[in-house]
């Protein structure tokens, strides 16, 4: 009898650690898949010969796929719990990533990154409800360390890519590895995450615009996701035009950038708690500023390198603190400051190619340290912030 108490009690602590694990690894999988595609964009580029502007609208397609989606993954959540819209985006995301690899032109690759986009897009909504409602249970902030779950992913992925690419792994046997390997880690998550169930008021607003304090919250998200973004996309083929890296380097710089991120919001509630997230927000944007123009002259690979591990950390706090701040005024104003995050990376990264084909990359890449200046004046100025 004492055996089986025993035994019984072991399985119950063993099925709560997986449950605490299991949200963290959806976040992780996200980051994943973000970087893996970010990391091989240079090969793809050079494998269907896309000029600047035409690698600017495979990543537009992208973002219009995201921000389309957006009606459905709120409604899939609403309807189906986050749990279960996490299942069902997760598969189409997983499902995307190798036809990205696996597109034989140009306008296939647009069609692939539409499907990328709206799946990314849709997937993170589902895990960032189901984090929500877990925040609401802990009766603490958990979203930043969260999403340093996702930083993990996406330094593991940047690697991941670096090291496959200089061992000459094809851009499709990289992907569909990767998708197959996530494949069981969505599943075992799935399996593992609590029963929730659909909104009672799933009757509700399936999109929304930003009003009133969320105006402000929105306009920094914006082009926070266009200087995030604009930087997974662009840093490889940055460092490979301007610095003459290989396939094994060129990820290096979105790398040191994720890294960093990770390694910031690690700490970046305890500065929250001590000088407040306006104040945080705003120095950590002008660090980001910072590290933009560093890395724009490419100097050489280190600096270069350097110079975007520290925009990583100084845009580390952005997303968790806006998030946060506008979850204060409901579930609308979140979707509706989200929507403009997403937005900005529908936006941002197909500006930097056309920027890039007419007046050259290190141009463009320069106003995102720009964005950075206008996001910190924002941030120190936006009490709704605090």
């Amino acid at each position: 009898m004492t055996d089986s108490i025993k035994q019984a009690a072991s399985v119950s602590k063993n099925d709560s650690l997986f449950r605490r694990c299991a949200l963290p690894a959806l976040f992780m999988l996200l980051g994943v898949t973000y970087a893996t595609w970010a990391a091989r964009i240079p090969a793809i580029r050079e494998s269907l010969q896309l000029n600047p502007a035409e690698l600017g609208i495979v990543l537009l397609g992208a973002g219009i796929g995201a921000v389309m989606s957006f009606p459905v993954a709120a409604w899939l959540t609403r309807h189906r719990g986050g749990r279960h819209a996490s299942m069902m985006t997760g598969v189409a995301l997983l499902l995307g990533l190798p036809l990205l690899a696996k597109a034989p032109d140009f306008s296939l690759l647009v069609a692939a990154a539409l499907l990328y986009g709206g799946a990314s897009s849709s997937f993170d909504v589902a895990i960032n409800a189901i984090g929500a409602e877990a925040e609401k249970r802990a009766g603490r902030s958990i979203m930043s360390a969260l999403h340093a779950w996702f930083c993990v992913g996406t330094v593991s992925g940047a690697l991941a890519g670096s090291a496959l690419a200089a061992a000459g792994v094809s851009v499709s046997a990289h992907f569909v590895g990767i998708s197959i390997v996530l494949s069981m880690i969505l599943w075992a998550s799935y399996t593992s995450l609590p029963h929730d169930r659909p909104d009672p008021q799933a009757s509700g607003k399936n999109f929304a615009i930003p009003h009133g304090p969320a105006v402000m919250l929105g306009a920094i998200c914006f082009c926070g996701a266009v200087a995030e973004g604009s930087v997974a996309d662009w840093s490889g083929v940055f460092m490979k035009d301007k610095l003459d890296v290989g396939d094994g380097v060129a990820p290096l710089g979105f790398a040191a950038f994720s890294a960093m991120m990770l390694a910031a919001r690690l700490g970046a509630d305890r500065l929250k708690d001590r000088f407040g997230a306006r104040r945080v927000v705003a120095t950590g944007t002008l660090i980001a500023a910072a590290g933009i123009f560093i890395a724009v002259p490419a100097l050489n690979t280190v600096t270069t390198v350097l110079g975007f591990a520290l925009a990583g950390a100084g845009l580390a706090s952005l997303f968790p603190f806006v998030y946060s701040a506008a979850g204060r005024h409901g579930s609308t104003a979140l979707a509706a400051v989200a929507t403009f995050g997403y937005s900005g990376n529908l936006i941002g990264p197909p500006i930097i190619g056309f920027v890039a084909n007419g007046w050259g990359l290190q141009a463009a890449i320069g106003l995102l340290g720009v964005a950075c200046v206008f996001i910190a004046a924002a941030a120190y100025v936006a009490r709704t912030l605090d």
